[in-house]
């Protein structure tokens, strides 16, 4: 059997997870989750979490694999999905990396890493007084090309971006190393702006009457931290300011929307850059891409 790796991406509220389901059935593959919250426990309405029924009795990984009290990052990402990668190819089914976190689509394809640099707690406490938008505005100075590709309301990544430029005294070193040994086929959802801004708008609604309030209430109560529910950023940023009093439920939902619509943004500005994705804005293209790409593999075999 030819050993193939399938990538589905797109912004936020495009219908990755739907497709995925539908391809991986159709294509013998499971699902390889490449989303930076979705890894957390207890996250699950404010992710977008695909549910077990949801899932149509196709497996999934790196969902539900880290506690939100504890740090997780995309070399541990890597890790873990190289390891998923090879577990599905020994089973003889094609893995299906699915999500909408460019830099962790990237990292496994590519082998792109950053190296490690320790966590400096006295320079994250100077670097926490900041402001987001101030700690923005330092790393353009410090690193204009990570800067570029940053979500830029994401406290957690940018005070970590400006950690390790400060702490090695160059720009965040992006490496190539290792990039996976099998073919890879990258399909992207086309979505139009407007588009998007109603299927936000619709999920939105969908993941409020779901107690999407409720699920960060809970978090809060767990132990973690307002100020790293905010850290997690989009709902769970604005929902964890409604908890507190500073905004109401009006604003809170109008924030989320408006963060949610620029968060698309972030997203397809990035992969833009990646000239291997092809676009597409229909179910039966993406079969007939797979098809096709599957098919001449197997003739390399």
């Amino acid at each position: 059997m030819a050993k193939s790796i399938i990538v589905i991406l797109g912004p936020t509220a495009s219908g990755k997870s739907a497709l995925a389901v539908h391809l991986a059935r159709k294509f013998n593959g499971e699902v390889i989750s490449a989303d930076s919250r979705q890894v957390y426990k207890g996250m699950n309405l404010g992710s977008g979490k695909i549910t077990k029924k949801e899932m149509k009795g196709v497996p999934h990984h790196l969902i539900d694999v880290a506690s939100p009290q504890k740090r997780f990052d995309v070399t541990r990402y890597r890790r873990m999905a190289q390891a998923s990668i090879s577990q599905v190819i020994k089973r003889e089914r094609t893995p299906m990396i699915c999500g909408g976190t460019g830099f962790y689509i990237q990292a496994i394809i590519d082998g792109i890493v950053i190296p490690e640099v320790k966590p400096d707690q006295k320079l994250r406490a100077e670097l926490e007084k900041l402001d987001t938008k101030s700690l923005f505005e330092k790393l353009k100075k410090l690193d204009q090309r990570r800067a570029k590709n940053i979500d830029q309301s994401n406290r957690r990544r940018l005070i970590r971006a400006l950690e390790i430029v400060i702490k090695t005294g160059k720009a965040v070193p992006i490496l190539k190393k290792q990039p996976l040994p099998y073919p890879v086929l990258m399909i992207g959802i086309k979505k139009t702006p407007e588009e998007l801004k109603k299927l936000i708008k619709l999920r939105l609604n969908k993941r409020l009457n779901a107690g999407m309030v409720k699920e960060v209430k809970k978090l809060r109560q767990s132990g973690i931290s307002w100020k790293k529910l905010v850290d997690f950023g989009l709902e769970y940023r604005f929902v964890a300011l409604y908890l507190q009093g500073l905004i109401n439920r009006k604003k809170m939902i109008e924030l989320i929307q408006k963060e949610s619509e620029h968060f698309t943004k972030r997203q397809m500005t990035w992969f833009k850059r990646d000239e291997r994705i092809y676009w597409i804005k229909k179910q039966s293209e993406a079969e007939k891409l797979i098809k096709d790409f599957l098919a001449k593999q197997k003739g390399r075999d």
